[in-house]
């Protein structure tokens, strides 16, 4: 009896371990590794390389504005240009035939500037080309080059009184002054995006400023009529026989820090839309004119994840 209990027990043994081995007995698989676990969806961002295209508004700062006011000690003065022989004369009879001086007598010596007033920026727009990459952590980092056309207005006023140019009423005639230049900005920033949602995510940049800025034109408008006072001239007072220079260098190379916020919604399979703003805190030049300023960016950038350069 004991023989057969024995006997049975091994067939037993040895059909278990036979099914095992054709998968009639499932196997218990360990548990996956966390790493492997998918991420939640709160979680998901896309990675990699990204080229995007940007458009902003531009509110600079006013700390170099003044470099147009045509002040005297300015690379561009005023009076350089009322008391030239070029135009000083045309000046002189354009104000006189109209009736905004009273004098017959006299020349453009007699003009003069009662007062300078104060120069700011107008809104203006900035465009700019970039490369971002985006990291699994959520950091990343953004290279970009910008080009922004800045101008600047404000006024001076023009003395009507000095003897013997004598007229009644306002003893002063408001004449129009502006400037506008080029502004090259390259930008290196550190990101870092926290996503909202499945399609959302805040993008918070840290980063430093390469400008270039360069002087396009100085205007003066007197008497409805339109001259230039950008120093072509090499600092000499413009008349007919003094040469002119095609091209001036005013301007010069700047930098400084950055700051910025963007929201993004992102676009499966293409990149991202993001609206958001950047505040720079930098050092432009321009001749006498190098105090640091703030400029203030709000715009949109639109951006392009699906593709690869080792395809």
């Amino acid at each position: 009896m004991r023989r057969h209990a024995t006997l049975a027990l091994a067939l037993l043994l040895a059909l278990t371990a036979a099914a095992a081995e054709d998968g009639d007995v499932p196997r218990r698989e360990p548990p996956p590794s966390p790493a492997l676990l998918p991420a939640a969806s709160g979680d998901a961002h896309y990675t990699g390389l990204s080229v995007f295209a940007e458009a902003h508004g531009v509110w600079a700062g006013d700390n170099t504005a003044d470099f147009y006011s045509g002040r005297p000690g300015n690379a561009n003065t005023i009076e350089r240009v009322l008391h030239s022989e070029l135009y000083g004369t045309q000046i002189w009879t354009n104000l006189r035939q109209q009736g905004l001086i009273a004098s017959s007598i006299g020349d453009e010596s007699q003009l003069s500037v009662a007062e300078y007033g104060q120069m700011y920026y107008r809104l203006s727009y900035q465009i700019g080309l970039g490369l971002r990459y985006d990291y699994p952590s959520g950091f990343g980092w953004l290279l970009r080059f910008d080009l922004a056309q800045l101008t600047a207005n404000g006024q001076f006023l023009l003395n009507r009184t000095a003897n013997p140019m004598v007229l009644t009423g306002d003893p002063y005639l408001a004449c129009a002054v502006a400037g506008r230049e080029e502004r090259i900005n390259i930008d290196l920033a550190l990101l870092r995006t926290v996503q909202l949602s499945p399609t959302l995510d805040l993008e918070l940049d840290l980063g430093v400023n390469l400008n270039n800025t360069k002087v396009k034109d100085n205007l003066i408008e007197v008497g409805g009529q339109t001259y230039s006072i950008l120093d072509v001239w090499g600092g000499q007072s413009p008349y007919n026989g003094v040469g002119e220079y095609d091209y001036v260098n005013q301007g010069g190379i700047g930098y400084g820090v950055l700051l910025g916020a963007y929201v993004g919604y992102q676009i499966p399979s293409v990149g991202a839309i993001r609206a958001g703003y950047t505040l720079y805190h930098t050092r432009t030049t321009l001749e006498g004119y190098t105090s640091w300023g703030w400029t203030h960016l709000v715009g949109v950038r639109i951006e392009m994840n699906n593709f690869s350069f080792f395809d």
